[in-house]
């Protein structure tokens, strides 16, 4: 039998390899549109907050520089501290969401980010001074540690829902759609940040962002009713019962034998000792608070060298800052036997994807200043936050698209040949400012992108063991955490050197800057050939 259908596929024409594929992107599109209703109370909540995330992210560091009054270098570290904070929180209490449940891990979290961006928006409507450590800077930072520590609960148990509430059919489109969402809430953000910014200058200067931050309360408030509207004990019970009956249903189709799954109970699987890493941490933030990057101080201790020609500066705080980091995560998972870090394959899997997501950071670290810088004079750079945000839109449109015609490939496959489709166009920059290459290269950027992301997300959430989603879920996270906060370190003097401003266009060499950041994202679907027979040795796929 199986010849016999080898034997048809090698006859079919690319005209109906296509056309099957289209018409299983319908059914399976079709039948997502009916999913149960407490997957839409997942999925219309998460497009309110991309928007309200990623517009925070949009204005941050404008708000922190001209309404706080902090340095650029200080804004900047806020800025990393809040992407780098968030994705962090991911990876501590990813665990913590199997535990409550998605339900509560969900509401648990939006009444936490209310709390947090009610005092964020707080700090720029009450005259509470100006600059780093005044009253107005601490109702700030306490709101954003609020929103960051939120975060850490609302993602994981946010695609543990999707892993709850989708079949085995409509799984992929659930992942992909949701992902899809988030940059659909970030294109919408744009538009309603500028609207509501020039409508409120006066009422609200000197900028009017604080307005933006009081919508973006609003907003928080709204996706908490609706996630308690729609995510009801009720609903979620009945969600169950169809996906069980939806998944059944496709095994007698396929004629594969009915499995009983039920849920588990999450149980700690030992008792740890968690006293050690909450002194190691405690010091890891009284180094930084001593570092150069902290508090003046005359403890701390500077020194000035050269080596091999090259000046070097040597924090001592700042040191000793990294070792307790180092200390504390290497106490952790050793506390932790059953930790995904534990798995070499996983580990590796996850860490080499790190490269090519760089290219994510650059989106807002890079795209704005090279798209005002080398397309001054023109109606790019007049209009850069659009052209900045073409990323976004194209994301919700293909992804879903994207989902569908692959859902049925080898999730290894996959991540090769999206990484490679992601990578290659950076080296299109690198002949120089030209619009049409750049619109290519975010065209090929964003299809690659669609191929891998959600499909890595997917597999992280089917391989994961029953009561453990979030927890690997919020492991998953960790490199886009490394991506965060260290591309941000050298894309600034990256623009400096190669697309500095005030410099005219002939001057400028971005082909450099991108031909190197091309280098650096190869190195993922280089990395994942070579590693292909060890990695497929002990990769876990969900068996069909």
């Amino acid at each position: 039998m199986s010849e016999e259908t080898t034997e048809v596929q090698k006859k079919k024409t690319l005209g109906e390899v296509i056309s099957d594929a289209f018409k299983e992107l319908n059914e399976t599109f079709r039948a997502f549109i009916k999913a149960p209703t407490a997957l839409w109370g997942i999925n219309v909540p998460y497009i309110i907050e991309g928007l309200v995330y990623f517009g925070i992210l949009t204005i941050l560091g404008k708000f922190s520089s001209e309404n706080v009054g902090l340095t650029d270098a200080q804004a900047g570290l806020v800025y990393s501290f809040v992407t780098g904070g968030i994705t962090f929180a991911m990876l501590i209490f990813g665990g913590t969401a199997d535990k409550l449940g998605v339900r509560t891990a969900l509401v648990l979290s939006f009444v936490a980010m209310l709390i947090g961006r009610f005092f964020i928006a707080l700090s720029g409507t009450l005259n509470l001074g100006h600059g780093l450590w005044s009253p107005m800077f601490f109702t700030m930072i306490g709101g954003l540690l609020i929103m960051v520590l939120a975060y850490g609960l609302f993602q994981p148990a946010a695609y543990s829902g999707v892993k709850r509430y989708t079949n085995k059919k409509t799984a992929a489109m659930g992942y992909a759609v949701i992902y899809g969402f988030m940059n659909l809430g970030a294109f919408l953000s744009g538009f309603i940040s500028s609207f509501t910014r020039h409508s409120f200058t006066s009422v609200f200067p000197p900028n009017g962002l604080t307005a933006v931050f009081w919508v973006y309360v609003i907003l928080t408030a709204l996706s908490l009713i609706l996630t308690i509207v729609l995510i009801t004990r009720k609903t979620d019970k009945a969600a169950i019962d169809r996906v069980k009956n939806e998944n059944n249903d496709i095994d007698d189709e396929a004629g594969v034998e009915r499995s009983e799954e039920k849920e588990e109970e999450v149980k700690p699987d030992v008792k740890v000792n968690n006293i050690p890493i909450f002194i190691y941490s405690a010091l890891a933030v009284l180094f930084f608070f001593l570092s150069g990057y902290g508090i003046d101080n005359s403890i701390n201790r500077i020194i000035d060298a050269r080596l091999f020609g090259l000046s070097i500066h040597i924090d001592i705080a700042f040191i000793l800052f990294v070792i307790m980091i180092v200390v504390a995560t290497y106490d952790y998972l050793k506390r932790r036997p059953w930790h995904p870090f534990r798995d070499k394959r996983f580990t590796f899997f996850i860490f080499i994807l790190v490269p090519v997501q760089t290219l994510f950071a650059h989106n807002w670290l890079t795209l704005p200043y090279y798209l005002d810088r080398a397309f001054q004079g023109t109606l790019v750079s007049q209009y850069f936050e659009v052209f900045s945000n073409l990323n976004p839109v194209l994301i919700f449109i293909l992804t879903p698209i994207i989902a569908g015609l692959t859902a049925s490939a080898n999730v290894y496959k996959m991540m090769i040949y999206g990484t490679v489709v992601m990578a290659i166009p950076t080296f299109l920059l690198a002949v120089g400012p030209n619009i049409y290459l750049f619109l290519f290269y975010v065209l090929m950027m964003t299809i690659g992108e669609a191929m891998w992301s959600p499909r890595f997300l997917q597999w992280i959430a089917e391989i994961a063991p029953k009561g453990k989603v979030g927890l690997y879920m919020g492991v998953g996270q960790f490199p886009w955490f490394l991506d965060k906060v260290f591309t941000g370190f050298y894309s600034g003097y990256f623009l400096e050197k190669y697309c500095p401003k005030n410099t005219p266009v002939a001057d400028l060499h971005t082909g450099t800057m991108w031909f190197i950041y091309g280098l650096i994202a190869i190195i993922t679907p280089i990395s994942l050939i070579l590693a292909k027979n060890w990695m497929l040795k002990g990769f876990k796929e969900k068996a069909d």
